[in-house]
């Protein structure tokens, strides 16, 4: 059985000019010790199908309309808001996009990593500073007994990145969802902060769900990718698979506009067109208007995720083809 499995997931946006549809029907799964990482542009529903998984979407504005969410033997969903704080941190942890909006600036970095272990674990408040000081160590931040009396405002961003990573593990979760785990990072640190994670997981055996707009991060990590478009998932195959052999034009959009360091005096390809307005999407498929393939078919009936391959997932008329 998956650790964690998404069916028909939707989660809905109420703003003034209307109701805009972030996710529309989402289905995944993700297994024990495996790593999916979640592809696409921003604004394709990434983050918002993360936070769903937490139950941290904002209500107002947003709402999950319908869906289910299982996580081991627990049906998410339906969980109480007190349930479900002590699932988050213990059997799932998540470093967020930007660490600066989610430790607190008045506390120290010690303060807020014991107050993680002692919500969810029974214990002295000094076996909390040690279990804090050792996962300090284990993301490879030095002097971590002096750290623990940081600020966050103190520390670079690849330090808070790593304090993030640490709060997340301490409770040894069962999974742990990464939002863009590199984002403003120099390339260093984001090769540092890559190398920690896949420390982390082979010593763990967390899964990881990925969120990324980065396929050379993907290529790196992921053992399946999941590409969304425009709020549903337009594909999804083994990493390898997905690099070999797309199907979807978006994904083949997407990979063709990675450049090329071997032809530097190449053309950087672009995907023409823009993403669609989800508050009045378009007939059909949601890519039709930048696809270079897209005929009457396409224009008049929304593709289902079909299975055209050996776990190759694929929601175009023309993948099989």
């Amino acid at each position: 059985m998956a650790l964690l499995d998404v069916e028909g997931l939707a989660v809905e946006l109420h703003t003034a000019k209307g109701v805009l549809g972030a996710v529309n029907g989402v289905s995944f799964s993700i297994d024990a010790g495996e790593t999916l990482a979640l592809v696409g542009e921003s604004g394709c529903g990434k983050t918002m199908t993360a936070l769903s998984v937490m139950r941290l979407i904002p209500d107002p504005p947003g709402r999950i309309a319908r869906g289910r969410i299982r996580f081991g033997d627990d049906e998410l969903l339906s969980k109480t808001p007190e349930e479900m704080r002590r699932i988050r941190g213990d059997r799932i942890g998540m470093v967020f996009q930007e660490p600066m909006t989610s430790l607190d600036p008045v506390f120290t970095i010690g303060r807020q990593l014991t107050e993680t272990v002692l919500s969810h674990r029974s214990m002295r408040e000094d076996e909390a500073v040690a279990m804090s000081i050792a996962m300090l160590r284990r993301v490879h931040i030095p002097a971590a007994e002096r750290r623990m009396a940081s600020y966050p405002h103190e520390l670079s961003g690849g330090m808070r990145q790593r304090v993030m990573i640490a709060m997340a593990l301490l409770c040894r979760p069962d999974l742990l969802i990464a939002d863009e785990p590199t984002t403003a990072l120099d390339v260093t640190t984001q090769a540092q902060i890559l190398e920690l994670m896949r420390e982390l997981r082979a010593e763990l055996g967390m899964a990881v769900l990925l969120i990324t707009h980065a396929l050379g991060v993907v290529a790196e990590m992921a053992d399946r990718v999941a590409v969304m478009y425009a709020g549903r998932i337009v594909e999804m195959a083994p990493v390898e698979e997905i690099f070999r052999s797309p199907r979807h034009p978006y994904t083949i959009g997407l990979l063709n506009a990675i450049p090329d360091l071997a032809r530097p005096q190449d053309r950087l390809v672009t995907i023409p067109g823009s993403v669609p307005n989800l508050l009045r999407p378009p007939p059909g498929c949601p890519f039709w208007p930048r696809c270079p393939r897209a005929d009457k078919a396409c224009r008049e009936a929304l593709p289902p995720l079909t299975n055209i391959a050996a776990n190759h997932f694929a929601a175009c008329w023309k993948a099989a083809a």
